[in-house]
């Protein structure tokens, strides 16, 4: 016997925002939440990333730690690279 999945919702950004004016107009999380068939936990999410960047996109709602964090493994991803040449270039270079 298999579980059917139910695909994930996709909300758009227009949506968010709507729902986040009703909780900010006063309507309750929990009203919000049964008319919408949103989880709790969602509409928090929405609420806070309003507050802070009023973007709904995860790029735009990172930490400094988090866009450093990506940032290192950037550069560290590149530094791998360029060493990984070097060593190419090397072997190459002590056959000659």
């Amino acid at each position: 016997m298999s579980v059917e999945k139910r695909p994930r919702p996709t909300y758009t950004d227009e949506f968010k925002n709507q729902v986040v004016q009703l909780y900010k107009n006063g309507k309750r999380k929990c009203n919000i939440t049964r008319e919408y068939d949103i989880a709790s936990s969602l509409l928090d999410k929405w609420i806070k990333q309003a507050d802070t960047s009023g973007s709904f996109k995860e790029k735009d709602n990172l930490t400094l730690e988090q866009k450093e964090l990506i940032e290192l493994r950037k550069r560290n991803k590149q530094l791998e690279m360029e060493n990984d040449i070097l060593k190419q270039a090397a072997l190459i270079m002590g056959r000659k």
